[in-house]
């Protein structure tokens, strides 16, 4: 019997145990971000929340200590909308290295007007894509002291209809609030992809993982007050949907594979494995528009302009 056909099937109710590492989630007092972090304490690992509201992180973290006993779970102040505070952020970590950061926390926006960062950049791609791709320069030092490090970055299934208008990254001509979310998100797997490429390129030990959560929706997650709480009225109204979305429980399962599963290769889209809307985690063909270099090193060149940082100067 050959080693991989003897290796058991990922089981996302068995994770394997990760203690002694150190791991990072962005958003990670809310959403999605939250179950990541749930499900990566339960395996031993220290756990780091990197969040804008220490309030909320603090609610956070007495919510995942009631249900793993012994986590190891602390915050750490991130707001990614604050470009120059990053740097601040990452020196604040105490590790002298970091195993894996998820790129998860996110703003969207529902309703008009058209907002910006105190940096002066549209709010969604400020915050998703620009704010994740100057914290990876900064983090870079502390993953390359890992042996095997990973970067992963979460997308949205949103994103695969959308196409990023490169001479208007910001939505400066054409602001829609939906639209601008999707291009927001897929500028950050751009950014996923084309980090792999340069980490390859670099020989880095550090790796790069692009992951969406499918269809992942409120009102079928479990609750996790006061992080989460749903009424029973919503879990009834919402049972016809679960035949073909999930909750943000199942939508974190593709990141938490990305970070814990030694089979995973870099430059890689995970998503459920149901129409890439609901199930276990399972690698997905990358997106076509995904696999356009000449648009990634068009988003990248941008990104170190409007950011003043380059990851690229930190590989190794």
């Amino acid at each position: 019997m050959s080693p991989a056909s003897s290796t058991p099937p990922w089981d996302v109710h068995r994770l394997p145990r990760a203690d002694g590492r150190v791991f990072l989630v962005t958003g990670g007092n809310a959403g999605i971000g939250y179950f990541v972090a749930e499900q990566l304490a339960a395996t031993g690992a220290t756990v780091v929340l990197g969040c804008r509201n220490p309030a909320k992180a603090e609610d956070a973290m007495a919510s995942i200590r009631a249900r793993v006993t012994g986590a190891r779970v602390r915050a750490v102040r991130m707001d990614l909308a604050d470009l120059p505070s990053l740097r601040a952020a990452v020196e604040s970590l105490e590790p002298g290295r970091l195993d894996a950061v998820v790129h998860n926390a996110g703003v969207a926006l529902d309703d008009p007007p058209r907002q910006e960062t105190g940096d002066g950049h549209e709010l969604m791609f400020g915050t998703n894509h620009l704010g994740h791709f100057a914290l990876t320069r900064w983090l870079m030092p502390l993953l390359s002291a890992a042996p095997a490090a990973r970067v992963v970055t979460m997308g949205s299934f949103a994103a695969k209809s959308e196409r990023l208008d490169l001479d208007d990254l910001q939505s400066r001509a054409d602001y829609r609030p939906k639209r601008t979310y999707g291009r927001s998100k897929l500028a950050q797997m751009y950014f996923g992809v084309e980090l792999d490429r340069r980490l390859r390129a670099a020989g880095s030990t550090v790796s790069s993982v692009v992951v969406h959560p499918g269809g992942a929706l409120d009102s079928l997650t479990p609750a996790r007050p006061p992080v989460h709480t749903r009424t029973a009225g919503a879990r009834l109204a919402a049972a016809p949907a679960a035949l073909l979305v999930q909750g943000k429980h199942a939508g974190a399962w593709p990141a938490v594979r990305a970070v814990l599963d030694p089979a995973v290769r870099g430059g890689r889209l995970w998503a459920p494995r149901a129409f890439g809307l609901r199930g276990g985690p399972r690698p997905e063909p990358l997106w076509n528009h995904l696999a356009d270099p000449a648009a990634a090193t068009r988003l990248w060149d941008a990104s170190r302009d409007l950011t003043g940082t380059d990851p690229g100067t930190a590989l190794g």
